[in-house]
């Protein structure tokens, strides 16, 4: 038997489905090589928390913290909603822990990121519309000192 590959986003969808049709509202897979979460219903969407602490972007204040927002899943990132005809917002840009900072998408299934925390969205660490894996950095946001 061959292994499943976790990093298709066509898997991913085809395990989504699956899961929804069964009634089923995550499910979390850990292999030696990584780890795959999906969750099908959570209300509010998806509370993105990182404990990793990044250099400073260039231009803030020395000893100003941040944090990484990491992608909950495998698909295309999206920083606007693909429906959205709102014109791209620009760097950096204060945002707050409710906010909805981009997207990760499989399919016709799109998981809205919060950042978790307020601050500043100092920079993007994937172009927008590239394929991301689970835990792959998407955004940088220094946090208010």
């Amino acid at each position: 038997m061959s292994a499943i590959d976790f990093s298709d986003p066509a898997t991913i969808a085809f395990l989504t489905k699956a899961l929804t049709a069964a009634g089923v509202n995550g499910l979390e897979i850990s292999q030696p090589d990584g780890q795959l979460r999906i969750v099908v219903a959570e209300k509010g969407g998806a509370q993105i928390s990182s404990t990793e602490a990044t250099p400073p972007a260039p231009g803030f204040a020395p000893g100003s913290a941040s944090t990484v927002v990491k992608a909950p899943m495998a698909g295309r990132f999206c920083v606007e909603h693909p429906a959205a005809s709102a014109v791209p917002q620009n760097l950096p840009r204060s945002v707050s822990d409710a906010d909805i900072v981009g997207f990760v998408g499989v399919g016709h299934i799109l998981l809205p990121l919060r950042p978790g925390r307020s601050g500043i969205l100092t920079r993007l660490f994937a172009e927008p519309g590239a394929l991301v894996g689970f835990g792959d950095p998407l955004f940088e946001i220094e946090l208010p000192s």
